[in-house]
């Protein structure tokens, strides 16, 4: 497996500490976030998984815990739009140049408005997907933010 992706390649241009967590991808998992938390040994909570969105018609970024779900009215609210839902997973894959269970918010073809759930702060470093199937990227939130540019919001309770 290559560590190197468009997400740790933009990572790497923006000065932005991170470490990388590679574990065996279950292509079978129910929830892929959650068997990425139970692979690399991390609480479900610190381990977040990357949704693409429509709002109101254009595409989104939610960055959201694995054992919580995106609040559809609560991500629309925070990007300033009136109805959200999920993206049909070719249109992600098409979007971002990411293969999903491998989606990262970082690196994507196509930058779009991103939000990052507000959990996301209690920890002084979260995992998110570092652009391929079974591999992690390690981070600190405020940094996340800094290189996105992302709103933070409560978007899941």
């Amino acid at each position: 497996m290559s560590k190197i992706t468009p997400a740790t390649l933009a990572l790497t241009k923006a000065d932005i500490a991170f470490t990388l967590a590679s574990y065996d991808y279950d292509p079978n998992a129910e929830r892929v976030g959650l068997q990425a938390a139970e692979a690399i040994g991390a609480a479900p909570g610190e381990v977040f998984k990357t949704l693409m969105l429509e709002l109101d018609g254009k595409p989104v970024c939610a960055i959201v815990p694995s054992d919580e779900e995106v609040n559809m009215k609560k991500l629309a609210a925070a990007l300033g739009g009136k109805s959200a839902s999920m993206m049909k997973p070719a249109d992600a894959e098409r979007l971002t140049g990411y293969k999903v269970g491998g989606i990262s918010p970082l690196g994507q073809r196509k930058r779009v408005p991103t939000a990052l759930d507000e959990l996301s702060l209690l920890y002084d470093e979260i995992y998110l997907n570092g652009g391929q199937r079974g591999l992690q990227i390690r981070m600190r939130p405020a940094d996340l933010v800094a290189v996105l540019d992302c709103t933070v919001a409560d978007l899941t309770r």
